[in-house]
């Protein structure tokens, strides 16, 4: 009976979780170093969808929806010529992530977007149940 509403939720749980990816990625677009200081350009990070919800209780549920398998690094690094960096190569260039901060945002715009279907599509299945239960009683 709740295999709509368990849809609806797992799409929401992805693309929330993609959007704290994509967020992930726009703040450390400049990121060179890790926690230690040592020179490790930020990977950029990207949310990988699958089929399926494996958080559900039966089996069908599990067969339903959709979950973020893994969150997937970008080894794609950007040459940037800065030879004032004290990472810079002996020709002054120094890799740094490859994150288009545009790009992220119209990624950004889908996953709200695709957010928002969910959550109409969970209102209606409420809707359409709760109208069920009325005709029945």
């Amino acid at each position: 009976m709740f295999g709509a509403l368990d849809i609806s939720t797992s799409g929401m749980i992805a693309q929330r979780t993609r959007l704290e990816t994509l967020a992930a990625n726009i703040a450390s677009k400049d990121v060179l170093e890790d926690a230690n200081g040592n020179y490790a350009p930020y990977q950029r990070r990207i949310a990988v969808f699958a089929p399926g919800d494996p958080s559900a209780s039966s089996p069908s549920g599990r067969a339903l929806g959709v979950h973020v398998s893994e969150i997937a690094l970008s080894d794609d690094l950007r040459r940037r010529y800065d030879p004032t960096s004290k990472w810079a190569d002996a020709e002054g260039y120094v890799m740094t992530p490859n994150i288009d901060p545009v790009i992220e945002q119209i990624n950004m715009i889908e996953a709200s977007r695709a957010y928002e279907a969910n959550v109409a599509a969970a209102e209606a299945t409420k809707a359409m149940t709760a109208q069920a239960l009325r005709l029945i009683a």
